[in-house]
């Protein structure tokens, strides 16, 4: 049986989107976090357009820019964080060797901290660090992992969330029978999955 066997909905065309661009980092000192992203993970400046009426850097590498932008005052950036938490917001980079990374950041007198990811036997390793502004960087070997779709993880779901899916498809679609909840989530990420290798052929 169809999940939209009993009622067809309309389904909302993605955005036309390609990649990811750049992430931006407001920061104290530009010069000084433009260094750090050369000489740490290993980005090259680029051309920033002369439009711009206040100081910043844009750096580029592995597919994705990253943009500095001088604050305005000392309010405007965070204090750095004397703990490394890797449940903080970051951006993440996937290496070759782990091992090498972490003595690169020993050598450098970096502080960091390691931690493990297992799944089905397969381990993941990752490093976490701060750059001069006290954001969170993840070092790691992700693309252990295989990407899946919700749909084809062993793992049941906890009932709190499968509680959420049904209030929220009832509340956008009243008339869709709680039943469906599942179903629907197990369509629209296979259909993302579907996109995602679409876009990538």
């Amino acid at each position: 049986m169809g999940i939209f066997q009993e009622e067809q909905l309309a389904v909302i065309p993605s955005l036309p989107l390609l990649s990811l661009n750049h992430v931006s980092f407001v920061c104290k000192n530009v010069a000084e976090s433009a260094k750090f992203y050369q000489q740490v993970l290993g980005f090259v400046l680029i051309r920033r357009p002369s439009s711009f009426s206040f100081e910043g850097a844009w750096l580029f590498n592995y597919g994705i820019g990253i943009h500095l932008l001088e604050c305005n005052s000392i309010t405007d950036t965070k204090k750095k964080p004397s703990v490394i938490n890797p449940k903080d917001n970051h951006i993440s980079f996937q290496c070759t060797d782990i091992e090498l990374v972490k003595r690169r950041l020993e050598e450098m007198r970096m502080k960091h901290v390691s931690a493990i990811v297992e799944e089905g036997g397969i381990k993941v390793d990752q490093l976490f660090f701060h750059d001069p502004d006290g954001y969170m960087i993840e070092i790691c070997n992700c693309e252990n992992l295989p990407v899946l779709p919700i749909s084809a993880c062993p793992l049941k779901k906890p009932q709190s969330y499968m509680d959420s899916i049904k209030t929220t498809n009832q509340s956008f679609f009243p008339s869709l029978k709680a039943h469906h909840a599942a179903e629907m989530e197990t369509w629209m990420i296979d259909n993302l999955v579907t996109n995602m290798i679409n876009i990538t052929m």
